[in-house]
């Protein structure tokens, strides 16, 4: 457990779902270690489950689902 930076509550461990780039690429890794803030959501990740995460989508790996996903510009209109 630790203290959230942004408004200084605690933190409970939870699996996440996490967006992730690697090499240019966007991936979405289910289960993944995170302390998440009670109050406002913050998620922190540790260095280790980060680097666990690269070695992961570097290595083979199976695919659950391959989704479609639209980018936009807040620029625009």
């Amino acid at each position: 457990m630790m203290k959230c930076e942004f408004c200084n509550s605690e933190t409970s461990r939870r699996k996440v779902r996490k967006q992730h780039w690697f090499r240019g690429k966007l991936y979405i890794v289910e289960n993944v270690d995170a302390e998440v803030c009670d109050q406002c959501g913050e998620r922190y990740f540790h260095a280790k489950t980060l680097d666990a995460i690269d070695k992961l989508i570097a290595g083979d790996h199976t695919v659950k689902e391959v989704l479609s996903v639209e980018v936009l510009s807040a620029d625009e209109g």
